[in-house]
Parts: structure tokens; C-alpha cells; sequence
């Protein structure tokens, strides 16, 4: 079963993170922001860290204060639309890795403006990525694995250590399924 998340999750874990670690919540912290008369991102990251506001509940009230990029307002199918625009067809290996990804387990889909992340119940465990006109990269994380056959050294090395290069639909074969299930495997 799969369940796709854009980010709006990510806003709301953030606005949690900040009351937990904070006891306010963004309303409060915008008024404060306000009264302090910040006008530049830089001052307000550098008062933020002075009330020990930092990561993702900083990034959360920069954005409230200047602003959210547009791919963080789209939904999960229009930042998914997006990466294959312009090459539709390698839309077909996307949806043949999410059709298989289903099957796994519980998998969370997380759409991102270049990529999609898959995410097991404890971390992400592979991520698609549209890397050129012709290929979509499907990485994985399989600790110690090392690259050999279809698995390629990843470009993402600092979470997936291998990849697997993809051109057509009829590619996402049962080597591929092992893959994917493996590095569900290792990180559910």
C-alpha cells in the first residue's frame, strides 16, 4: 500500500517541530518575526538561531516571512507532472516503479521538484529520478552493496549507494523488482 505526500507534509512536521522545541506556534512566531522588523533572510536566520530556532522550523518561518517557492505549494501529482513534461516517455518507467512499489509494503511516495523519494515506515529506501531526456535513475539504498551488472555507481551518493538505469517500461523486470524489494527490505 502507498500513500503520496508532497510538501505540506513537511510543513506540518515543521510547524510541529517548532512548538515542541519552542512551546509556540508559527502565529506567535510570526508576530514575534514582525515586531523585530527583519527585512533581509540573513538577519532573520541570525535571530532565529539566537532563540534556538534552527532546521526545518527556521527554514518553515523564513518561508512564512519571504515567502514559499512555487514547488513547494504544488501538489505531489503536479510536482510529478512536471519532471516528465518534457519527456513523456519515461513517464511509463515512473509509473511501472510506483505500481511495483505498491506491492512492497507500506511505502510512503514523496514528490519533490526533480525526484520522487520512496520511504519505508523508518527512512527512504530508493528515489526516481528523471535524469535525462532518455533514462530515469531509479538509486537505492542497499548498504555495502557494491556496483556490478545493472547496479551502477549511484550519483546520489550521499543516501543511495547504487542505481539502476532505466530506459523502458519493460525494463522495471523481476531483477529490478528484487532490487527495489531488497532495499525496501533492508530499510523498513
Amino acid at each position: 500500500m502507498a500513500q503520496t505526500r508532497d510538501w505540506h507534509g513537511m510543513k506540518d512536521m515543521s510547524a510541529r517541530l517548532l512548538k515542541e522545541r519552542t512551546g509556540e506556534g508559527v502565529d506567535a512566531w510570526n508576530r514575534r518575526i514582525k515586531r523585530e522588523r527583519l527585512d533581509d533572510e540573513g538577519a532573520l536566520r541570525a535571530w532565529l538561531t539566537k532563540q534556538g530556532v534552527t532546521g526545518y522550523a527556521q527554514s518553515l518561518l523564513v518561508m512564512e516571512r519571504f515567502g514559499y517557492p512555487d514547488f513547494l505549494l504544488a501538489t505531489a501529482d503536479e510536482l510529478i507532472d512536471g519532471q516528465y513534461a518534457d519527456r513523456p516517455k519515461l513517464r511509463p518507467i515512473f509509473d511501472a516503479i510506483i505500481d511495483a512499489a505498491s506491492g512492497l509494503g507500506e511505502v510512503t511516495i514523496q514528490a519533490r521538484k526533480t525526484y520522487v523519494s520512496l520511504v519505508s515506515q523508518r527512512r527512504t529506501f530508493a528515489r526516481i529520478r528523471p535524469t535525462t531526456k532518455n533514462r530515469v535513475d531509479l538509486g537505492l539504498r542497499l548498504e555495502g552493496r557494491k556496483p556490478g551488472g545493472r547496479l551502477q555507481p549511484s550519483r546520489i551518493q550521499e543516501t543511495m549507494q547504487v542505481q539502476i538505469e532505466l530506459k523502458a517500461p519493460d525494463e522495471v523486470d523481476s531483477e529490478v523488482l528484487g532490487w527495489l524489494q531488497q532495499a525496501y527490505d533492508e530499510n523498513g
